[in-house]
């Protein structure tokens, strides 16, 4: 099934099956036919065999929450290389928008709006910590720069 070859082929580049609805992929609408296999899994109609097949390639169901996974194992990647979760708002890591997708997790838990167990994760990797870190260090600069301001006009 060229769909399936399709699916198989961007997992192997990609590294995952979260497909953005809007992929187009060798000139087809890759997005939109999974988008529609989850649909019909979701009413029930989808053929046993297929649904066999895109679970053993690692389909995720739930998009939504395989797309925060993807993102939380790219900010593990990240920490383990820099120490830290301090990540700019424009950080781009293995192709996907990092520093976005951290800052509107921030907006979401200063809302009471991400659901406590994702917020315990960021958390447990000390992600609310070295973000007050970061804004604490901001502030100890704006006060020098004041003071040199201050001292020299």
């Amino acid at each position: 099934d060229k769909m399936f070859d399709l699916m198989i082929a961007y997992k192997e580049r990609r590294g995952h099956c979260n497909v953005p609805r809007r992929h187009i992929e060798d000139g087809i609408k890759l997005g939109e036919w999974l988008h529609r296999q989850r649909c019909l899994k979701r009413k029930k109609n989808l053929d046993v065999d297929r649904k066999e097949l895109l679970d053993d390639i690692g389909v995720a169901w739930d998009a939504l929450s395989e797309k925060w996974e993807i993102h939380y194992r790219l900010l593990v990647k990240f920490k383990k290389r820099k120490r830290h979760s301090i990540v700019p708002s424009t950080h781009i890591e293995d192709g996907m928008n990092l520093g976005t997708w951290l800052n509107t997790q921030r907006q979401q838990m200063k809302k009471g709006k991400l659901a406590k167990n994702l917020e315990k994760r960021l958390n447990d990797l000390g992600f609310a910590r070295d973000h007050l870190l970061e804004q604490e260090k901001w502030e100890n600069n704006y006060r020098l720069l004041l003071k040199f301001q201050q001292r020299e006009g």
